[in-house]
């Protein structure tokens, strides 16, 4: 198993974090924490309550001030705003849910894929039908997101607040991939769920993992992320601890003192 000395670059990585550290005041909540992710691989991000998680994944969108540097397919995006990451792939969601709430499911869903069917303000007054064109791809576009996501369209036209939680879990990893997302990170997605809704959110993350997209997914929930994991970054107390596959991050002693449960 690979600790955080030994991580090394590799080709191909669409991200890349090198010796994130992050501070609040006295606080140090991330120290010289490194990894990466390739296209069409899941990285796990585990670790206790408070263990910095969280603080990683504002550190990588720079939502908050950190040292360390970050990489978005081989280009160094350490001072890039947090909007412009987005534009450029790297887009994330949050532990609780974010909408339009005064929108459907489906105006939300076109809200998040807009950007890539916008047209200009020349066009947009001279030439109004290439306008209406636009806004019905986007329609389209938005529609065949939700069904890639399995929000069925008898959700469409209802608002989030009106439809089951495992449907809005859903849709909030839709809103985030809308469309052109290279790398998602994707904070507890299965936060709440059980049954039919993980094994539906199971599906989702793999199939975006075969549509080749870098995801980083923070989870408590073992059971899913040792099942989807192709690797797995332990973080305790701002620290990565370990980093390597299911297998050998449930069979390191320190792993599972620390977390994943005492020894027998």
């Amino acid at each position: 198993m690979r600790i955080s000395e030994g991580y090394s670059r590799g080709e191909g990585e669409v991200l890349r974090v090198e010796e994130l550290t992050v501070q609040y005041g006295a606080l140090v909540a991330l120290r010289d924490v490194s990894w990466s992710v390739l296209p069409g691989e899941i990285l796990g991000i585990i670790g206790p309550n408070g263990a910095g998680k969280s603080s990683c994944f504002a550190a990588v969108t720079n939502a908050v001030a950190h040292t360390g540097r970050i990489f978005l397919n081989d280009r160094d995006v350490s001072q890039t705003r947090t909007y412009d990451l987005a534009s450029r792939g790297l887009r994330r969601t949050f532990q609780h849910n974010s909408f339009f709430w005064g929108l459907t499911v489906l105006q939300n869903a076109i809200a998040a894929v807009a950007r890539e069917f916008s047209v200009g303000l020349a066009v947009s007054t001279f030439l109004p039908w290439r306008e209406r064109a636009s806004s019905r791809q986007a329609r389209r576009a938005a529609a065949q997101t939700l069904e890639f996501f399995g929000i069925a369209p008898q959700y469409n036209d209802k608002l989030p607040g009106d439809i089951p939680y495992g449907v809005q879990r859903l849709l909030s990893v839709a809103l985030a991939y809308g469309t052109g997302a290279r790398a998602l990170l994707l904070d507890e997605p299965a936060a709440g769920l059980g049954g039919d809704d993980m094994k539906q959110l199971a599906r989702v993350l793999l199939e975006l993992r075969q549509r080749n997209i870098a995801l980083v997914i923070i989870e408590h929930h073992m059971d899913l992320i040792m099942s989807i994991a192709d690797r797995i970054v332990m973080i305790d107390q701002g620290v990565m601890l370990a980093t390597g596959t299911p297998a050998e991050i449930q069979g390191d002693a320190k792993v599972r003192e620390a977390y994943l449960g005492r020894e027998e």
